[in-house]
Formats: structure tokens, sequence, C-alpha cells
């Protein structure tokens, strides 16, 4: 049975633990950032949605309980449109920073999952999946660009 990808959207998440306030001088750079890095994002081929709150973007959505911690959510058509977003332009210009802004961690800040043409994942849904990586490393159900799956094809009668 050959599966279509069609009927499903990637889900990703990262999350990173920030070394100061949003609004210290340290990571006013890429505060500024945020907005116009969305934008692009929003306008990508591939993308379908991102995790934001009244503020435009998730830095003030909780993540596991760490008010350090700030997430980034989104769905897409295929890990490929999601890679071609995070190396190009101005996010590969972010990427190559983070380490300015954000904590280097040994554990798993980033996940990826299937989900249904249409389904938006929620914080709790993102943190399960995370946290399942981190205890288990990449299966279908949850797993990273260096190790993809594809969609789970769906249960037989």
């Amino acid at each position: 049975m050959t599966l279509s990808t069609a009927s499903y959207e990637l889900a990703q998440v990262n999350i990173g633990r920030l070394k100061a306030p949003l609004d210290a001088p340290l990571l006013k750079d890429f505060v500024e950032a945020l907005d116009p890095v969305n934008a692009v994002a929003d306008a990508a081929d591939g993308f379908v949605w991102r995790l934001q709150s009244d503020s435009g973007n998730a830095t003030d959505v909780p993540v596991l309980g760490d008010e350090w911690l700030i997430i980034n959510m989104s769905t897409w058509r295929d890990a490929d449109a999601l890679t071609a977003f995070m190396y190009q332009g101005r996010h590969r210009e972010l990427l190559t920073r983070r380490r300015e802004w954000f904590e280097r961690l040994e554990e798993a800040m980033a996940v990826l999952w299937w989900v249904p043409a249409g389904h938006r994942p929620t914080v709790a849904e993102a943190e399960s999946r995370l946290l399942r990586l981190r205890e288990h490393g990449p299966t279908q159900h949850a797993f990273t660009l260096r190790t993809p799956f594809p969609p789970l094809a769906p249960a037989l009668p």
C-alpha cells in the first residue's frame, strides 16, 4: 500500500533555554528578528501553520514548566519544505547565532512527527513527543531531520 503524504503534515517543535530575559540587551537582535523571520516562514513554500499567542509569536507560551524555555512549533507540507526554510536566508543567519542567545543543552530540544492534514498540535502534544524522543530515541512517533520516518499507514479494519 502506498501512502500519500498529502493526507499528513509534518509537525515540528523546537525549544530553547534563554541565556537572559527576552527584554535583556543580549537578546535584542533575536527579539527584533522574530517578526521578520516569522513573516518569511508564513510565506514559505510548504508552510502550513505556526503556534502563536496574541503577541504574534510563541515566546510567552509556557513549555515543560520552565520559564526560561521558549517554544517554536509549526506544521509543514513535508521535511523538504521545512529544511528549505530552516537553512536559507534570514532563518539560517539566526541559526548561526543561536549560541549567543540560548544555552547549549545535551538533551533533545527538537522533534518531528506526522499529523493528519489540518490538525493543529497542542503544546502538551509537543511536550509528549519531545519527551518520547528523549527517552526512546527516534521512532515513528517522534523523530528528527537526521532520522526521518514516513507517515504511519492507517490501521486496516
